[in-house]
Parts: C-alpha cells; sequence; structure tokens
C-alpha cells in the first residue's frame, strides 16, 4: 500500500465542488484525512479566491492509475480538456506526494507548488507536519513555520462534509 497527498481547489461554486470531489475521492480510496478549508486568492492570475485543501489516502493503486483517476474526477465536474494553467477551476486535483517517490512523470512528485504556494503547504503542513519533503529534507511543519506568510493571503474557514458510504452500491 502506498499513501498519497491531494490538493483539492475549487473558484466556481466551489463549496459544491469541494464536497463533491470529496465525495468521489472516497467512493475510489475510501478514508480520507482531510486538512481544514482554505481560502486564497488566485495565484497567476485575476481571478476569483479559490477553496483548497489536502487530503490523505491509502492505496494500492499505480501512480499512472491515480493520476488517470484525478483527471477523471476533474473532467466529470467540468474541468475542460485544454484548460490553461492559471485559469478558473471548477476542480482541480492534485497529486502532491506518492510515498517517497521523486518523479516527473506520470506527474511532478513531490509538487513544486508544495514549497510555493500557502494554499498547499499550510494544509499539507496541517495533516502532515512531521513527514519530511523527499528533496528538501525538512518536515512539511518546518517548511511551513519557515514560510513567507505575507507573501500570499490565506484564511481557514468554516467547513463541514460527511460522507456515510452506500455499502449496498459498491
Amino acid at each position: 500500500m502506498s499513501y498519497l497527498y491531494i490538493s483539492l481547489g475549487s473558484n466556481i461554486n466551489r463549496e459544491y465542488h469541494v464536497k463533491h470531489g470529496l465525495t468521489e475521492l472516497a467512493k475510489v480510496f475510501g478514508a480520507l484525512t482531510l486538512s481544514s478549508l482554505y481560502e486564497s486568492k488566485a495565484v497567476g492570475f485575476d481571478g476569483s479566491d479559490f477553496y483548497n485543501m489536502v487530503i490523505g489516502v491509502e492505496t494500492s493503486n499505480t501512480i499512472e492509475e491515480v493520476a488517470n483517476t484525478l483527471r477523471t474526477i476533474e473532467f466529470k465536474y467540468g474541468r475542460e480538456q485544454q484548460a490553461k494553467k492559471f485559469s478558473p477551476r471548477t476542480l482541480d486535483l492534485d497529486l502532491l506526494l506518492f510515498d517517497e517517490l521523486i518523479l516527473n512523470t506520470p506527474a511532478q512528485i513531490p509538487r513544486d507548488e508544495i514549497t510555493k504556494n500557502a494554499f498547499v503547504l499550510w494544509p499539507l503542513a496541517e495533516i502532515a507536519e512531521s513527514l519530511k519533503h523527499p528533496v528538501t529534507n525538512q518536515s512539511y511543519g518546518q517548511l511551513w513555520q519557515n514560510f513567507d506568510k505575507a507573501s500570499q493571503s490565506i484564511t481557514q474557514i468554516p467547513f463541514s462534509w460527511s460522507h456515510i458510504m452506500d455499502n449496498q452500491n459498491t
């Protein structure tokens, strides 16, 4: 079994897409470890504020299967096939970490955004504080502690989501 972390974001009908994204992830992976939900400004383009969080899951799937699953869920909730990197998102699911792997394909692991964006680092540090970044060898708690928090606006917001697996339909 592998343990991985996924960044979830949305700036279009945010609460709807966050809740449905979590439900889809629970259907695929089962138990989810959830960070708090955060609101942050769009990075790289002018757009509505985002909701962001990080989810930890355990899986026996390969990294390729996980990457394909995340894309399938994004498309199910309206992500355009040719969406530009810096543009509004109904649902954005990015694989951040897959065990301690360091890869460039099928996805960049660990994802570069971890050390650059508060909306990724803070929620990751919240649920994986003592875990060490496989490149910097610093814990995510240390990375967040040393992050220039004045560089990006981010706020923890109240959020509630509960998912009860329907065993009759699984």
